[in-house]
């Protein structure tokens, strides 16, 4: 999901610009990972990198073709006109945490990595697990801090920036910080391999960075196989 806007308007844009048609269905990663283990009818498929290369050592996505498409940092959020707490470094993060009646995580690498460094904090459990929410495969974290679930969500900056009653504080401190790097690969089980290697050196192009920049991402450096027939 966090990759959908970049999508929606770098893949409408080459479909003008190419004349070719274009079909892009976005759902949570989980869902993604599943329908292209399926075998589901795909031409490429966009997740977290630790997903594609999952997908990619099984056999359903061609390695080959594997791309960086972009970057992403993971972000950090309340309702809209509630005040900011600290995050200038990991122990005031840390202590935001802490205070807040409710923190939202994602499915998805953010919350993963979050869990890790709660973890580490030694406050997954006893402090604060009674009062951590899990936002629903496919459902932004920021949803569920407009809707007043949540007091302190984090996710990332793409998938917060576009939710109205959500402000976003900042990306995670420095010494905390985490990008996720979100790359394509064309499935095996596509028919159209050289249209999709084409999308996919589109995606990864400059042709597309500011698109990604819009959207809260940077762009990833491309792989010079995908501009090989």
């Amino acid at each position: 999901m966090a990759m959908r806007h970049v999508l929606a308007e770098a893949c409408g844009a080459y479909a003008r610009d190419a004349q070719q048609s274009v079909d892009v269905v976005a759902v949570g990663g989980i869902d993604a990972l599943q329908r292209v283990r399926c075998a589901e009818a795909f031409d490429f498929v966009v997740l977290a990198s630790d997903a594609i290369d999952q997908l990619a050592a099984s056999g359903h996505v061609d390695a080959a073709t594997r791309t960086d498409v972009a970057r992403s940092e993971i972000a950090i959020a309340v309702a809209q006109g509630a005040a900011a707490p600290d995050i200038d470094n990991e122990r005031a993060v840390r202590e935001a945490v802490r205070r807040a009646r409710t923190v939202g995580y994602s499915t998805g690498p953010s919350g993963a990595y979050l869990m890790r460094l709660f973890a580490r904090w030694g406050v997954a459990d006893a402090a604060i697990g009674p009062r951590l929410v899990q936002a629903a495969p496919g459902v932004p974290v920021g949803t569920l801090i407009a809707r007043g679930e949540v007091e302190l969500g984090f996710q990332q900056t793409s998938e917060l920036m576009h939710l109205p009653g959500v402000d976003i504080v900042g990306a995670l401190p420095p010494d905390i910080r985490l990008e996720t790097v979100f790359c394509a690969a064309v499935c095996t089980v596509s028919e159209a391999v050289a249209t999709a290697k084409a999308l996919l050196a589109y995606l990864a192009s400059p042709a597309a960075d500011d698109v990604k920049r819009r959207h809260g991402m940077a762009p990833a450096r491309p792989n010079p196989a995908l501009n090989k027939s």
